[in-house]
């Protein structure tokens, strides 16, 4: 029987988001500060859907540092693993909509309270505790927080733990496609389910590279279960057992697509989790579970923001019983 006190504990980077909210009386463009960062944005809809999350990250000693803190918190997502950094502010995005609800972002990271916590900072027995940690790329960009990322997910290993891995790409984060890369592809061995969309499959294997081939190419790196992220056109599957498959996504009216991919990994993780073996499942099982992580990426880019978006289990549930995979 599972005993561990998490479901999921993320790590890596934590933000501001300033998503765009139209224009005031003189036309200026008006932001509204929502918290985000891919990490805490899936744990948080981990806690939204009623699972047992925590997060492990570094803000400033800055008001917006208090605020993101206030939201995780008022989520129940296990804050006792965040730091404060003294010498850098909180990380700040500017998020701007097309009409489609795609984004451009604009970072205030140089480096960025997030990309400062050490390895000495991680909580071990939260750590020790999880069923499942979730970690990006981004936090690969910078040292310290590099080898504390590669640290806690040698932690959370050795502790039986899984690790869950979504790859990132914000060009203006990274040293160039030389640099990001190699680092990016660094932690797919290491992770037991990847979650990785269209475009950074392209950007870590190649243009033109097939779903299934590219599945198959992390697969073949050591992953249990592999996600491929199409936007509109769904999700494309592929686990270890032997099987794939494609699944559709219903059509809804797009607001912002901030959290679209983290939102679902969320909602996948959620469901992994209600298992004693994350990831023991069948085939029918498992679409049954990403047709839910779907349903909760739908909902949530209805809305602005990301973590503010997020839906909770009987808005899911509903949801789905509405649109029927």
């Amino acid at each position: 029987m599972n005993t561990k006190k998490y479901d999921v504990v993320a790590l890596g980077e934590i933000l501001i988001d300033f998503t765009f909210a139209g224009t005031n009386a003189d036309g200026k463009k008006v932001y509204e500060e929502n918290p985000g960062g891919a990490p805490a944005n899936c744990v948080s809809a981990v806690a939204k859907l009623g699972g047992r999350g925590a997060f492990i990250g570094m803000t400033g000693r800055d008001s917006f540092g208090t605020d993101i803190r206030a939201v995780l918190d008022g989520l129940g997502v296990d804050i006792s693993g965040m730091r404060f950094c003294d010498s850098q502010h909180t990380t700040l995005a500017f998020v701007s909509l097309a009409e489609n609800g795609e984004r451009t972002f604009s970072f205030c990271r140089n480096p960025g309270a997030d990309t400062q916590m050490a390895p000495s900072d991680l909580d071990a027995d939260m750590l020790a505790q999880a069923r499942v940690l979730q970690v990006g790329s981004l936090s690969l960009t910078d040292e310290p927080s590099r080898s504390t990322t590669l640290t806690a997910i040698g932690m959370v290993r050795k502790a039986g733990g899984l690790v869950s891995y979504d790859p990132n790409y914000r060009a203006k984060l990274w040293h160039g496609r030389a640099d990001a890369i190699p680092l990016m592809r660094s932690i797919l061995p290491l992770a037991d389910s990847v979650k990785v969309s269209e475009e950074e499959l392209a950007l870590l294997f190649g243009e033109g590279l097939s779903y299934g081939d590219g599945a198959r190419r992390i697969l073949a790196l050591g992953p249990s279960l592999v996600l491929i992220t199409l936007g509109s056109k769904g999700v494309y599957y592929a686990a270890k057992q032997g099987f794939s498959g494609q699944l559709g996504v219903p059509e809804v009216k797009v607001a912002d697509t901030t959290g679209a991919g983290d939102s679902f990994t969320g909602g996948l993780l959620y469901r992994l989790t209600r298992r004693e073996c994350p990831l023991a499942f069948t085939k029918e099982e498992l679409e049954a579970d990403i047709a839910f992580a779907n349903a909760v990426a739908s909902l949530c880019v209805m809305k602005r923001g990301a973590i503010p978006a997020l839906p909770d289990l009987a808005q899911v549930q509903a949801f789905m019983r509405e649109h029927p995979v």
